[in-house]
């Protein structure tokens, strides 16, 4: 049997990482701890917003389904940050789905006891919001490149952006450290499954980098940098 977590584990998470150690054994205790096996559907899409989550290990991705039944991977939740919590405390049904990639741990709450944690520690909060407003400069950049990028730029800065979240160095290079598929690269990217296979393709060739399946190295930093700017 595994032992009970310590306030630790909340240390480096993005709400909980100002508090002192006694306010983030308050916060564990408020919540309730689960491991998630690869696949599960922590929640959908539509259900409505009841509780607020944290991941603590392994990698969660949230996936959005259109009105015409496509779907898209919107982002990958790493070890630290919050999912849901903005649908949940603002009274919204959850936009997307959240999935495990790989088996994962997490640490949720209600509503309720999040309202009251957050009024106790008002360091919560403002973590939450820091959160929420990097999640959406970082939308918002996404969005610009949709508008203005070529589709090469763009399938390299979302590259870049997954090895500042999840990069794992390597002999190899760089490594994504959690499968993500050459589909789901290009939806985060507004590109094709095509094209993002000819444009890996070239740059394996090319040693920029290292793909595999479901796997993804990055052999040369700098040129994947230099493939990001404007020509």
């Amino acid at each position: 049997m595994a032992a009970p977590l310590t306030p630790d584990a909340l240390r480096g998470a993005d709400m909980f990482g100002n508090l002192n150690e006694a306010a983030r054994a308050d916060a564990l205790a408020a919540g309730k701890v689960r491991t998630l096996p690869p696949g599960k559907v922590v929640f959908s899409q539509g259900d409505p917003g009841t509780s607020c989550h944290t991941l603590l290990d392994g990698r969660i991705k949230i996936v959005q389904t259109r009105p015409d039944g496509s779907q898209s991977v919107i982002r990958f939740i790493g070890p630290g940050e919050m999912y849901g919590t903005v649908a949940a405390l603002m009274g919204k049904a959850f936009p997307a789905d959240a999935v495990t990639v790989v088996e994962s741990l997490e640490v949720y709450w209600t509503v309720a006891a999040m309202r009251e944690l957050m009024a106790r520690y008002p360091e919560i909060a403002m973590g939450s919001a820091a959160s929420a407003g990097h999640r959406l400069f970082e939308m918002q950049d996404r969005v610009g490149e949709m508008a203005v990028e070529k589709v090469e730029q763009r399938i390299a800065h979302t590259l870049l952006r997954l090895v500042q979240q999840a990069g794992r160095r390597t002999e190899r290079g760089i490594e994504i450290d959690f499968p993500i598929t050459r589909q789901e690269l290009s939806e985060m990217a507004g590109s094709t499954l095509h094209t993002v296979s000819r444009t890996l393709a070239s740059w394996d060739e090319r040693g920029v980098t290292g793909s595999a399946r479901k796997r993804i190295i990055v052999r040369d930093m700098d040129a994947l940098t230099a493939l990001a700017e404007p020509a």
